[in-house]
């Protein structure tokens, strides 16, 4: 499982336990919710388990007390429901033969796959495959006794308690780049579902991820952080970065079962109301030549928000929205600007090559020695890549510095300092000391013949 991997899973397992880590529970309510989450099925990610038992919920919702988010990554080891005893085949057709019939027992799932010869007699063991079964969520009783769909009416208690999103391709404006053509302008909102309150909502010509993120700051930073962000299951919103964001803001990231839209009433209430009052009267601006760039349509919407929305007397609490909001005494919790800079960071996993270089949105970054070879997770802002984080193993390292390029044209050597020239003598002392050693032996041959001759000489 590499990196972004364990990231989804330890998503995935906040939003089990995020009900009970973003409020506060009245004695014996934690248990009761634990329950409840154990008895529903999930598509968890990378595994084929649809179930969750209570005791890994408990061990979840203690990891995440005592470690954070981080705390909820899975292990690097190998996930502990793979079997190496029993073919995945073999398993699956196991799970199949419960599921179309709860009552069978596991001696008498074995005895069909051994009879229908998907596995020679003996081959598997009754522990093992009960143990694989139970894991899944396989039982008689689990089976027997699946949730029948409910519907529950959607209402917040206070401010804050939890907040809609969504997005609207609202009307069209002059291309800023294409003289005589028109560009769609979408609306992303933020809604308060105690209130009505939009606690930011603005007009971007892209509907991407950025953009969502870029207009849950401003509300975060105008009105606090929520316990809960409700949405539909749009790509921007699925996306796992967004996932990521709301985890470490500790908020529950809730998205609307496909084809179940209940509880997204609010939110189209008010569009249709943005329809109805804003649109035709910012066509007309248009027309007139007051609204041109986006910067206009977004200085008349919170203008209008602010007049028209929020100073209307709402039909079902028989309140202003922005006054409902503001009497709430329920605490706001706020975010310093700096902290809120750092949970929003992209993060990227990179494999340092040999050189203790990283390649990141198309540059290269150097990163402090000692890292080759190892993954690494990059922290940063797209639109400001002069600051780039490097965790490892939930710590940060030095920064990663910009790649400085090095020339490679050798330094020009200094030149040689000119020397005069010392006058030889033309001696040389084994020279010498060779002409000695001749002239001697010359000198003692020459001698020894005299000798001789005087020896023979008659006196």
């Amino acid at each position: 499982m590499d990196e972004k991997q364990r990231q989804e899973v330890a998503n995935f397992r906040y939003g089990l336990i995020a009900p009970l880590v973003t409020r506060t529970l009245n004695p014996g309510e934690q248990a009761a919710k634990l329950r409840e989450v154990a008895c529903h099925t999930y598509d968890i990610p990378h595994s084929d388990t649809q179930k969750i038992s209570l005791r890994t919920l408990e061990r979840y919702l203690k990891a995440y007390r005592e470690g954070g988010w981080e705390a909820l990554l899975p292990s690097v080891r190998a996930d502990k429901l793979q079997c190496k005893q029993i073919a995945p085949d073999v398993l699956e057709k196991a799970i199949a033969l419960k599921q179309e019939q709860p009552t069978r027992s596991v001696r008498q799932i074995m005895a069909i796959l051994e009879l229908a010869q998907f596995v020679e007699s003996g081959q598997l063991k009754e522990s093992t495959l009960s143990r694989q079964l139970r894991s899944r969520g396989m039982t008689r009783k689990v089976l027997e006794n699946e949730p029948k769909s409910t519907f529950h009416r959607f209402e917040a208690s206070h401010r804050n308690a939890c907040w809609q999103g969504d997005v609207q391709h609202t009307l069209y404006l002059p291309h800023p780049e294409q003289s005589g053509k028109k560009k769609l302008a979408y609306l992303v909102v933020f809604l308060d579902d105690y209130s009505r309150l939009v606690v930011h909502g603005q007009f971007y010509f892209e509907e991407r991820v950025p953009r969502l993120e870029d207009c849950l700051k401003k509300a975060l930073l105008k009105h606090g952080v929520p316990s809960v962000i409700f949405v539909d299951n749009g790509s921007i919103y699925s996306s796992h970065h967004f996932a990521r964001i709301c985890a470490r803001l500790t908020t529950e990231l809730r998205h609307t079962k496909p084809g179940r839209p209940q509880g997204r009433g609010k939110q189209e209430k008010f569009f249709r109301f943005v329809d109805i009052s804003f649109v035709p009267e910012a066509y007309d601006l248009i027309e007139q030549g007051k609204i041109q760039t986006l910067d206009d349509l977004n200085r008349f919407f919170t203008a209008w928000l602010d007049v028209a929305y929020h100073q209307k007397v709402h039909n079902t609490f028989k309140q202003r929205p922005l006054d409902r909001y503001q009497k709430c005494e329920h605490p706001i919790r706020y975010i310093q600007p700096h902290e809120l800079a750092q949970i929003f960071l992209l993060e990227e996993s990179r494999k340092v090559d040999k050189t203790n270089c990283v390649s990141l949105l198309g540059t290269v970054y150097e990163l402090e020695s000692g890292f080759a070879g190892q993954e690494v997770q990059l922290r940063f802002d797209a639109y400001d890549m002069s600051v780039v984080q490097v965790w490892k193993d939930g710590k940060r390292l030095e920064d990663a510095q910009l790649l400085k390029k090095r020339s490679l044209d050798r330094k020009k050597e200094p030149a040689a300092p000119v020397v005069t020239p010392i006058p030889t003598t033309g001696l040389n002392y084994v020279e010498l000391a060779y002409e000695k050693y001749m002239t001697e032996q010359k000198e003692k041959a020459q001698k020894g013949l005299f000798n001789l001759l005087k020896q023979e000489l008659p006196s």
